[in-house]
C-alpha cells in the first residue's frame, strides 16, 4: 500500500481516469478509421464507385488520434525532451528542472487552449465537404489537447512542487513519481 497522502492518491486516480477515456476514444476513432478505410477500398474496387467522404473522415479522426495520444503521452511523461543535462544534474537541480518543464508544458497547453478556442469559434460556421459537420470538430482536437496538456502538465507540476521534499533520487532516476 502506497504512503502517499489520499488526495495525492485521489488526484493521480482522476488524471488516469482521464488518460483512459482518451485512449478509449483514440481506439474507437482509429478503429474507425480502419472500417472506413476498407469501406473505401470496397467501394472503388468491388462496386466500382469510390466514396468521397472517407478521405475528409480520415482527415478529422487522425487529428482527435494523434491530439489524444499526444496528451497521453504527456501524462504519462513520454513526450519529448532532451534529458540529457537534466539526468547529469545534482538531485536538487534535477527536481526543479522537473518542475520547470512541467510549467512550461502546462503553459503551452494553456496557449493552445486559447488559439484553439479562437480557431473553433472562426470556424464553426464553415462546414467540412462531404461530410457536413462544422470544421471546428477538427479544431477542437487541438483545443481539447491544450486543455489535457494544461491539466495533466499543471497537476503534475504541483504534485512535484508539494512532494518536492520527500522525492528521493531513486523516483528521480526512473521519472516515475506517479507510482511512488
Amino acid at each position: 500500500m502506497s504512503t502517499e497522502p489520499l488526495p495525492f492518491r485521489r488526484v493521480e486516480q482522476a488524471l488516469d481516469l482521464i488518460r483512459g477515456v482518451c485512449m478509449v476514444v483514440a481506439s474507437i476513432a482509429l478503429v474507425v478509421l480502419i472500417v472506413a478505410f476498407g469501406w473505401l477500398v470496397f467501394g472503388r474496387y468491388a462496386l466500382n464507385a469510390t466514396p468521397t467522404w472517407v478521405e475528409q473522415l480520415a482527415l478529422l479522426l487522425i487529428c482527435w488520434i494523434a491530439f489524444l495520444g499526444a496528451a497521453v503521452g504527456v501524462r504519462d511523461d513520454t513526450h519529448i525532451g532532451v534529458l540529457l543535462f537534466r539526468d547529469m544534474a545534482p538531485m536538487p537541480v534535477r527536481k526543479v528542472l522537473m518542475i520547470a518543464v512541467d510549467v512550461m508544458l502546462a503553459a503551452f497547453g494553456a496557449v493552445m487552449l486559447l488559439a484553439g478556442l479562437e480557431l473553433a469559434a472562426f470556424g464553426w460556421d464553415t462546414m467540412l465537404p462531404m461530410l457536413d459537420v462544422p470544421e471546428s470538430i477538427r479544431t477542437l482536437a487541438i483545443t481539447s489537447l491544450g486543455g489535457l496538456m494544461l491539466l495533466f502538465s499543471g497537476t503534475c507540476a504541483l504534485l512535484r512542487i508539494l512532494r518536492f521534499r520527500s522525492w528521493t533520487p531513486d523516483e528521480f532516476l526512473n521519472d516515475d513519481i506517479k507510482d511512488a
